[in-house]
């Protein structure tokens, strides 16, 4: 099997990536993906003058409006370009920065929360933790964005490493779970996660996935342009996939984001 989506793919203007969106587009094309989706981390609205390090700026979200539909028109008949971002949602904030997020054409919007709270006064998520609070809050929150109806899939399901007691991990993920198949929100294996041996994507959490019926995807996550398709971590992907009986979604439905 091969890939023929992948919606999960940076630019440098978050700060951490590297190479131009036409770099992304030739690989992709390259290796034969029928649809690429660009979903750099969103701009966010937050008061005052606070900006966030690992972010695109609000004021760049005009120049990559413009570039990528100029691309999509110029690969037009070749691969299908998509124009999204990979946001967080943060209750206090995000109806003003979804408004924002309407000054262009966005096709879709993925869900990758990598704070609880918030940013500005929250807790990190990608922590080894034996708290309940973050994995409850997390769970938390991620659900009150499914039911939102506005995101696409959710990135990273599995972001935080909760150490403590089985049964608290089983009842909160179990509730995420449940939730995403409730709002049709699959979650994705995130082939970063794979490539870089991260503690995701988790064979713990994919197992309860897989027992709950969930539907999965999968997302290159790409950083730079040699992994717009990561050939080696999707079969690895894959495995996990069957190993765990999991329900695959290849190409996610992209929900729009309401006017």
């Amino acid at each position: 099997m091969k890939m023929i989506c992948n919606l999960h793919t940076h630019t440098f203007r978050c700060n951490h990536a590297s190479g131009t969106e036409r770099e992304y587009i030739e690989n992709a094309v390259k290796y034969g993906l029928k649809t690429l989706g660009f979903s750099d981390h969103s701009p966010y609205i937050f008061p005052g003058t606070y900006y966030s390090g690992y972010r695109m700026r609000p004021e760049l979200q005009e120049d990559y409006a413009k570039t990528l539909l100029a691309l999509r028109e110029e690969y037009k008949g070749v691969i299908d370009i998509k124009i999204g971002y990979e946001a967080e949602y943060y209750p206090k904030y995000f109806e003003k920065t979804l408004n924002f997020f309407r000054e262009i054409p966005i096709d879709y919007l993925i869900l990758g929360q990598h704070f609880i709270l918030n940013e500005l006064n929250g807790q990190y998520a990608p922590v080894r933790t034996e708290d309940e609070f973050i994995l409850k809050t997390y769970v938390d929150e991620t659900c009150e964005a499914m039911e939102t109806n506005l995101f696409t899939y959710m990135a990273h399901p599995d972001l935080v490493l909760y150490t403590g007691d089985e049964e608290i991990y089983r009842k909160h993920y179990s509730r995420l779970i449940e939730c995403s198949k409730k709002n049709g929100v699959p979650l994705e294996i995130n082939l970063l996660g794979v490539r870089d041996h991260r503690h995701y994507p988790s064979d713990k959490f994919f197992s309860l996935c897989g027992e709950l019926g969930a539907t999965v995807c999968i997302g290159c996550d790409a950083h730079s342009p040699d992994v717009t398709v990561d050939v080696e971590s999707f079969e690895k992907a894959l495995k996990m996939i069957e190993k765990y009986s999991l329900n695959y979604c290849e190409k996610p439905e992209l929900k729009p984001v309401r006017l």
